[in-house]
């Protein structure tokens, strides 16, 4: 599934979970860095207006699809893909790290999640170590000194897997940043992901996940926070769904 914005092109380029473990498998074997993002109807409004997002995501080597309507979107262009969110993919990955003997860092949120996810993490992944975990300071600045500062405690901390939990932009530009001071490191953009294994936010119920109504049993959970970003992703799903059926007719 591509999409063209303000002159960008986003490729979601990781069709299935399969093809995820595979390539950060190969990446994490060959000391070769990455930065993965996870892709969702928000993530494309924000892409309207904001320049330096869209910088980020060109330095993306990975995306993935997070929500179903990128998973219809891609299916009705006749390029389907799988739904990988970021939070669902950080267990498989990090039993890759383990299982090759690479240390993992924890970057955002705070500290009392940070502390409680690495717990989580190692009790539930054999061999797996979190060699690192920095919650950065209110109005950190993805991508100047501060920044750097934190890459570099990452890269000398030994990690080569580093999940970023900072919420979009700012995860996607501290991602892309991290791809130029530590180029052996993968990054992957998580959002909330680490506060499910914490505890202090819930995931949405089976049945939910289930019929695909996540989005809806989250805006009844937050509705004051969520019901204006909902609406502008609802504004927007009819042309991304319009481009996607031209998609499939220039392909035919």
């Amino acid at each position: 599934m591509i999409f063209e914005i303000q002159g960008r092109t986003i490729d979601v380029n990781v069709p299935s979970w399969a093809v995820l473990e595979a390539r950060v498998t190969e990446r994490l074997a060959q000391r070769r860095g990455f930065a993965l993002a996870t892709i969702n109807l928000d993530h494309l409004v924000k892409l309207r207006t904001s320049a330096p997002f869209r910088s980020a995501y060109a330095a993306q080597d990975f995306v993935t699809a997070d929500g179903n309507p990128i998973v219809w979107m891609s299916r009705l262009a006749g390029r389907p893909v799988s739904l990988i969110p970021g939070s669902a993919a950080i267990l498989p990955l990090v039993k890759i790290a383990a299982k090759q003997g690479v240390g993992v860092a924890l970057v955002g949120s705070t500290d009392p999640v940070l502390k409680a996810a690495a717990t989580y993490l190692e009790r539930e992944v054999r061999d797996l170590e979190v060699v690192c975990c920095i919650a950065p300071p209110m109005g950190f600045d993805a991508k100047g000194p501060e920044a750097e500062t934190v890459l570099e405690r990452v890269a000398d901390s030994g990690a080569r897997l580093c999940f970023v939990a900072m919420g979009a932009p700012r995860q996607e530009v501290f991602a892309a940043t991290g791809r130029k001071i530590a180029p052996n490191v993968g990054f992957v953009s998580i959002g909330a992901g680490l506060d499910f294994f914490a505890g202090t936010q819930q995931r949405a119920p089976d049945w939910a996940q289930k019929m695909q109504m996540e989005w809806l049993w989250r805006l009844f959970s937050d509705p004051r926070r969520l019901g204006p970003r909902y609406l502008k992703c609802l504004l927007i799903l009819p042309g991304h769904m319009v481009r996607a059926a031209l998609l499939r007719l220039r392909k035919g």
